[in-house]
């Protein structure tokens, strides 16, 4: 009677370490999925500055 006990008990134990990792996958995969979102976005404001700049640039040339 002991080792089925002790067979259930480790694979109960088991399913929660799984379930502990699968927490922590989630919540990583969360905070890359903000941080790739920010850095979309400064990609977005960089590119519109540098359009802007090229565009003032390009007027500047045009002028002389």
């Amino acid at each position: 009677m002991f080792w089925p006990m002790f067979a259930v008990g480790v694979g109960f134990l088991g399913i929660m370490v799984l379930g502990v990792l699968a927490v922590r996958v989630f919540l990583a995969a969360e905070g890359l999925g903000r941080q790739v979102t920010e850095a979309a976005t400064r990609i977005n404001r960089a590119a519109e500055e540098l359009e802007r700049a090229s565009v003032s640039t390009a007027r500047s040339a045009d002028s002389l």
